[in-house]
């Protein structure tokens, strides 16, 4: 087995604009058709030094989604068939901490899943499977958007619990409070079950949390605005790309096995006797789950 990934192809969850980088190259949008429904958007793809990328707007180009309304499953499907092998996720988050200020990107390494209205799994009835979700954000991906963020100077936390709430309002006081006393350090609405499914896909998963709020518990801030939160967006549009370009360049270091197992999570997942088996749901699980079950032919 070689040291490195032969074909090493990053995926980019996050806005529209994120894909506008210099140096794109080769790029071209294109549909790719998943069992589990329609994916949020077309998926762009393009090289940078060499190295492929895929884009996938996850509120869909013109943000026609809201969270609650994505097909996740469908999205993590249609990166694994666009050859996909590990994701970088970007979205906007509250902050609960004052020293975590709109601006500020937090490399979140643990959630905390509080959405109710969405399909969490690709498994079920006829194959069932239960993945380690314990350290649910890929550690070696984790390690390339810190530098990133060094390099770039942009103020940055490692580490920090990601509350997933099911949206699409805001939090109430005390919902905010609550969360506060639980140890959280941010909110969003987006990042469960993505994260979950990248899992259960063997995709190494990472997320980057871009502050735009501070939720609604500060006393001194105004309560959660949209155009507040899209200013802040745009203004750290330009960082949210220079730490996309620079974790590409460090795909050519992409093992061939990443040592945390994140890329081979299904191995000690999967529970169904082979003669109890459904065959119409392994027909659809043929991407996120090919590699085990085509060993297993």
């Amino acid at each position: 087995m070689t040291e490195h990934h032969q074909r090493p192809v990053l995926g980019i969850i996050g806005g529209s604009g994120l894909y506008q980088i210099d140096g794109l190259e080769e790029v071209r949008w294109e549909k790719v058709a998943s069992p589990w429904g329609e994916p949020s958007d077309e998926l762009l793809f393009g090289t940078l030094d060499g190295i492929q990328l895929v884009f996938l707007p996850r509120h869909g180009r013109g943000h026609r989604f809201s969270p609650s309304t994505i097909n996740y499953r469908a999205n993590i499907d249609a990166l694994k068939r666009a050859g996909v092998t590990d994701i970088v996720s970007l979205s906007a988050v509250g902050s609960f901490h004052e020293h975590l200020t709109p601006g500020t990107f937090v490399i979140v390494d643990q959630f905390i899943d509080r959405t109710f209205a969405r399909e969490k799994s690709f498994y079920g009835t006829g194959m069932v499977a239960h993945v380690s979700m314990a350290h649910p954000v890929n550690a070696r991906l984790g390690d390339w958007c810190e530098a990133a963020c060094r390099s770039a100077d942009i103020p940055m936390q490692r580490g920090g619990t990601y509350l997933v709430m099911e949206g699409p309002q805001f939090s109430t006081l005390a919902e905010s409070n609550l969360y506060r006393q639980w140890g959280c350090d941010v909110i969003g609405m987006t990042n469960m079950p993505e994260a979950k499914l990248a899992r259960e896909a063997e995709m190494p998963y990472c997320t980057v949390a871009m502050v735009t709020d501070y939720d609604c518990w500060h006393p001194d801030h105004d309560n959660v605005a949209v155009d507040a939160i899209i200013q802040v967006l745009l203004n750290n549009a330009d960082k949210a790309r220079q730490l996309v370009r620079t974790v590409a360049g460090r795909m050519s270091e992409r093992p061939a096995v990443c040592p945390s197992g994140d890329d081979r999570a299904l191995e000690t997942a999967l529970i169904t006797h082979a003669d109890a088996r459904d065959p119409v749901l392994l027909e659809k699980l043929d991407a996120v789950a090919g590699r085990l079950l085509k060993e297993e032919a």
